[in-house]
């Protein structure tokens, strides 16, 4: 990651958890640069990339924002973005809870989005993400279980991210995801506290790592209330 990157980042989970007021502007070009120890150039490229993700505004003459809807309102997901729920509603309360946990042996849908065969086993494992008290999120993800060890509960009631990255050393770089609209289901009007005729984002994902090798599928079943979900599309 470059010296850019890592401080664009670093001015993102500062806005997600709130520690920039979003009525204020964040602090100037020249303010971060000694504060990182790098030009004012650097600086830029970091705020600009957070322009292009939609999450900061400039204002000639009055200083750099964060966009409102990123505080206010339904959550905004860059749909091109690899941070998981807890990153991306940081400094929220979060909690999980287990509907379904278990090892099976991957469908021939399952086996062919994660590269492995049949005989294969995966975690298979259905959670319904709570934030602030309400329903959020309902996921089925399928995880091998020789790339991914290690996964029991305790880390389900945590982040299953961290865990791949902090405690197996692995490095999730990129995902391929499709985004469609679809009716709730019995499962969604159970868990999710939604009507029978409420749609429901459904986002079908699988993840890589560094390694070129999937090692997540997914579908992450969103509550339409509580999402936005924002495409960047950079010129090169």
């Amino acid at each position: 990651m470059n010296k850019y990157e890592r401080i664009a980042q670093e001015v993102k989970e500062r806005i997600m958890n709130k520690t920039y007021s979003s009525d204020d502007p964040i602090p100037d070009e020249i303010s971060l640069a000694k504060e990182f120890r790098v030009s004012r150039m650097t600086i830029k490229r970091a705020l600009d990339t957070l322009v292009m993700d939609g999450l900061l505004n400039r204002k000639r003459g009055h200083g750099t924002f964060i966009v409102k809807s990123v505080h206010n309102g339904p959550v905004n997901v860059v749909v091109n973005e690899m941070l998981g729920l807890t990153n991306v509603l940081r400094g929220k309360e979060i909690k999980n809870k287990i509907v379904a946990f278990d090892v099976q042996f991957p469908s021939e849908e399952v086996a062919t989005h994660l590269f492995i065969d049949a005989n294969s086993p995966v975690y298979h494992v259905i959670r319904l993400r709570v934030v602030e008290g309400e329903p959020y999120v309902i996921e089925r993800t399928y995880m091998p279980t020789k790339l991914i060890s290690g996964i029991t509960e305790e880390v389900l009631y945590g982040s299953v991210y961290k865990h791949i990255k902090e405690e197996l050393g692995l490095n999730i770089v990129g995902s391929h995801r499709t985004i469609r609209a679809s009716k709730s289901t019995e499962l969604d009007r159970e868990h999710l506290d939604c009507a029978a005729d409420d749609p429901i984002l459904e986002i079908e994902q699988v993840g890589y790592l560094d390694t070129g090798i999937p090692f997540e599928y997914s579908f992450s079943r969103h509550r339409y209330d509580k999402f936005v979900f924002t495409t960047v599309n950079r010129m090169r």
